[in-house]
Formats: structure tokens, sequence, C-alpha cells
């Protein structure tokens, strides 16, 4: 495996970042940026110039992750060169958020299963109920195949996503790419550091991912006594309070973060399923606890002793951007210092992520607010 990256800002341009791929053979181009930037004119041409036989599949951010950095207002591309992994591409358009599930059955329908080692998805950020959409892919793939991937956003402005294959469109899209072969090894890992206040309350009233009722009140009207004077930024302050989700299924908890409000009916829009019957905790982080928590999801991801992975998509919540603010390279240098200098890293903030509980489950789930990584790695194939 080999890659190369550029960036594109209004300052500089084009800049090469990581040299050590050649542009003109790489099969995937990854590309993750600010809509804006994304809407100009020629962006997918001028991509398309610098790695010409590559497929382009990416989305628009709340900010971009390039090696160990992070950067707003620019445009990555991380252009991958494959030696013995074949890839396959599909692309589905929701109509609505109800539809989420039978896109994630239509994606899985498309790609071909035989040989298929893991799928990576990226989604509208605000008009598809990830969790749906993880339970519908895995309905229909093999159950040795796992899927990570997240959700787009826009710098948390919570307007407009984009999600492209090849080209740009105002259709609401969501791409999954399959991975084959048996020279490709992947693993992953999805960790928080946020912690738990104030006690349990049950979810006497939610449909899928839109809560009304927490203990028989207003989910809105208790967000906005803890939040205070930032209430009238909702929904982007909710994301300083997440919930943590208990199932009666599930021994570990799943956090869900806000995607919209809504002040006549006195709901909440979650990125995520959240169900009657349920117990929810609200959540706030410190410092110190998301920067152990990006390091724990990197461990996951490398075991001591063994070849640093070739590349490692990272995909990290908004919300934890907004917590860290100027120390937000801190939880991206820790997953550096945990894989080793030699992996490229790439990846954006984002309004989901979606990833198993744990290396050893291949269901995924959708998280929010945590650091979830995804890393490949090529081994020769052996006869």
């Amino acid at each position: 495996m080999r890659i190369a990256q550029k960036q594109w800002t209004t300052q500089s341009g084009w800049q090469l970042v990581s040299p050590n791929g050649t542009s003109h053979q790489a099969q995937l181009a990854l590309v993750f940026g600010d809509l804006n930037i994304l809407k100009r004119n020629r962006c997918i041409e001028e991509i398309r110039e610098l790695f010409p036989v590559a497929r382009i599949v990416g989305c628009s951010t709340a900010g971009e992750i390039l090696g160990d950095r992070v950067c707003d207002d620019s445009l990555t591309v991380t252009g991958v060169s494959f030696e013995n992994t074949q890839l396959q591409f599909a692309q589905t358009v929701v109509n609505n958020m109800e539809d989420s599930y039978n896109a994630g059955v239509r994606l899985a329908d498309t790609l071909s299963h035989d040989g298929l080692a893991h799928v990576f998805v990226l989604s509208d950020g605000l008009n598809v109920n990830g969790s749906a959409l993880a339970q519908g892919l895995q309905s229909k793939l093999p159950p040795d195949v796992a899927v990570t991937g997240g959700l787009a956003g826009d710098q948390g402005r919570f307007k407009e996503t984009a999600v492209f294959l090849d080209t740009i469109s105002d259709k609401k899209t969501i791409v999954a790419i399959g991975f084959y072969g048996k020279a490709l090894k992947v693993r992953y890992g999805s960790r928080g550091g946020w912690d738990s206040f104030g006690p349990d309350r049950l979810v006497t009233k939610s449909k899928a991912n839109v809560v009304y009722e927490l203990d028989g009140r207003s989910i809105l009207q208790l967000y906005k006594k803890y939040l205070g004077d930032q209430a009238d930024g909702l929904p982007a302050t909710g994301l300083l309070f997440p919930l943590s989700l208990a199932l009666d299924d599930r021994q570990e908890r799943l956090v869900r973060t806000i995607l919209a409000v809504n002040e006549d009916e006195g709901s909440m829009t979650f990125a995520g399923d959240v169900p009657e019957g349920s117990l929810a905790r609200l959540m706030r982080a410190s410092l110190e606890c998301l920067v152990d928590g990006a390091a724990d999801s990197a461990r996951q991801t490398h075991d001591n002793g063994s070849p640093a992975p070739d590349l490692a998509l990272l995909i990290s919540c908004v919300g934890r951007k907004l917590v860290l603010k100027q120390r937000v390279d801190e939880e991206v240098e820790s997953v550096r210092n945990a894989l080793g200098a030699t992996t490229a890293m790439t990846g954006f903030y984002s309004y989901g992520e979606i990833c198993p509980v744990g290396l050893d489950r291949k269901q995924a789930e959708l998280h929010n607010q945590t650091m979830t990584i995804t890393t490949f790695s090529e081994q020769p194939c052996r006869s």
C-alpha cells in the first residue's frame, strides 16, 4: 500500500503533505473538507487531475484531520494505491430519515459479498438515522464482515452536509466502499472519555431517534435547564452534554448526540435510536479524559510489537472538538503516539461514528462523541 496526501487552502492552494505514494496510480482518493470549499468551481476536477485513475470518495466535515494536525477551512486528499486489494463502490440517496434502514440494505445488496473483507461508509449527517443505517447494512452483509465509517458534518452549523462519489450533488447521499482480498488487514477501535453525571432517566416517550420525554418531562426543557445561558445555541451547545444510553441487551452503554431540536414539540432529534424504556444519563467531559480516550481507541487497533498500520482513518465527533477547543490537536497527537510515526493518518470531525463495540464483534453500532479509528495494512499474498 502506497499513500500520497495533499491539502488545499485558500492561502496556499495545493500542497504536497505526504510524498511516499504515486498520485496517478492511486485507486482511491479520500476527500474531507469544508462544505464551501467542496462546492467551489473545479474542486472535483482538480482532484481528478491529481489522482486521474482514482475513485473519489469524501464528505463535508466539522474539521479535517491530516497527519497529527486538525484543520479548518481546508480540503484534504489521501490517495491510496493498493497492491493486493480490490475495491467496489456503492451509493444511494435517502428520501427521508425513515429510509435509513432500507438505504443500508440497498448498499449491502449492491456490493458483491464474495471475498468481502470490510465495508467503510460515509453518510449524510443530518437526514440519516445512523443506527438504522448500520442495522440495514449488517442485515445483508456476511456475518464476518464489519462496517466502520461516519456521518458528515458542516462545522457545527447543522444546516447542510455533503457526501459524494466522483461528483458532488445536493442530494442526501450515502457511499460505501467494499474492500476485497485476503491481503488486507483491518482493525478498528472506538472510545469516548466522557463521564456520566446525575441520575439515570427513563426514556418515557420516543420514536426511533426523536426523543420527547425523559421521566415524563420534556427532554428539551431538561437540556435548557442544564445549559442555562447556552440554551439559545441549541442544537450546537447540546453537544457539550450528550446522552449515555443503557439498552437491555447491551453490556456497554452507547452515546447519543443531538442533531436538531423542535421547540413546538419540545423534542430533540439524535444521531441514532433512543428506544422507549431505555435508560439515559447526561454526560460531560474533561480535556484529559477525551485525549486519553483517543489514545485508547488507537491502542485497540494496534498490537505492541506488530508492524504499524499503513493507513489510519480517524473519525472524531464534533462535540469533542467543541470541548477541546484550541487543544484539539492533542487528541490526534495521542493517536499518532500510539500508532507510530510511519502510519499515514487522515479523517474528519463528524456528526456520528459507526463502529462495532470491540474488535471481536462485527455488529456495527452508531456512536457519538467518540474517537473512532479504522486502520488498514496490506500483507504479502501467500500462495
